[in-house]
């Protein structure tokens, strides 16, 4: 039996700022095809062009800056979602691993998990989410991100932030789901790294395979998030898109099963490899602070 000593957890600051920091590399790096999405869901009948469309369209027409519009609220977004993601896993990792009176997680536990804290993290991000879809919009004339939470509040109330609750529920359980429980299957498959490059490269293969698979489940749920959120509202009319299971089932007999779809490519190009570098990232800077902070951490 080895003597070796058990390497201590990082505290929670370090797991919060790692995270943080790869969410806004990751938003950096690949916010403007969450632009192209963004135009591409709430197009609606048949898409006109492609991403490489989208691109040349948005640039031509409204210039550069435009694929980095709305791109404020998803950046104070990361500090409490990363801290709600964390502290949520945290918590309800717990809670299945006494419930199952498992000593350690499973795919099952860490799908469970994820769907959990996925479903705990929508309350955080509903309302920065629905202020990043007005300014994405393309027939948008907000002067800025404030200028959306004040018409917001005056037309509907507080509760007029939380417009896709529902829906960012849905999205985010779904995401998560499929991502933790993919990143768990794809690190039992590959070969145990024996290095920390070995490790990095098989956190960046998991995590590329988990955002594939996450993007893959709910794209539906975020093309419905999409139109509720960019909706404009009618007095004393009911919105076309309301709930989530029956927008789906508006889309689809209206626009066919393809108009679930939209935006999936400029999805999958962020969030396979966005998930990839995300973990990657997060890695990475945690092995930054167990260096830094030395035994017993290393």
């Amino acid at each position: 039996m080895s003597d070796a000593p058990q390497r201590k957890p990082l505290p929670f600051v370090a797991n919060f700022a790692a995270g943080a920091i790869a969410g806004i590399s990751e938003i950096l790096t690949f916010y403007p095809l969450d632009v192209v999405k963004t135009r591409m869901q709430l197009e609606r009948g048949r898409s006109q062009q492609g991403v490489l469309g989208s691109f040349r369209t948005i640039i031509k027409e409204e210039g550069f800056g435009r694929l980095y519009r709305g791109l404020v609220p998803p950046l104070l977004m990361e500090a409490p979602k990363r801290a709600t993601k964390f502290a949520a896993n945290d918590f309800w990792g717990k809670q299945f691993l006494t419930l199952t009176g498992e000593k350690k997680m499973t795919q099952n536990i860490a799908i469970a998990t994820g769907c959990a804290a996925g479903a705990t993290e929508s309350f955080v991000v509903v309302p920065f989410e629905l202020v990043k879809i007005k300014l994405q919009d393309k027939s948008s004339t907000f002067a800025g991100p404030m200028d959306v939470v004040r018409k917001v509040i005056r037309n509907d109330g507080l509760l007029g932030l939380y417009a896709g609750m529902e829906a960012t529920m849905w999205r985010h359980l779904w995401w998560n789901g499929g991502y933790f429980g993919c990143i768990f299957q794809v690190r039992a498959l590959l070969p145990k790294p024996e290095t920390n490059k070995a490790r990095l490269l098989n956190d960046l293969a998991a995590g590329t395979v988990g955002g594939l698979v996450g993007t893959a489940i709910n794209t539906p749920f975020d093309v419905v998030k999409s139109r509720i959120q960019g909706a404009s509202k009618v007095p004393g009319v009911v919105p076309k898109y309301n709930w989530t299971y029956p927008a789906l089932v508006t889309i689809f007999r209206e626009e066919g099963p393809a108009a679930l779809y939209k935006g999936f490519v400029p999805k999958v190009l962020r969030l396979a490899p966005g998930g990839g570098v995300l973990l990657l990232v997060v890695e990475f800077t945690l092995n930054v602070f167990r260096q830094a902070l030395g035994p017993p951490y290393i």
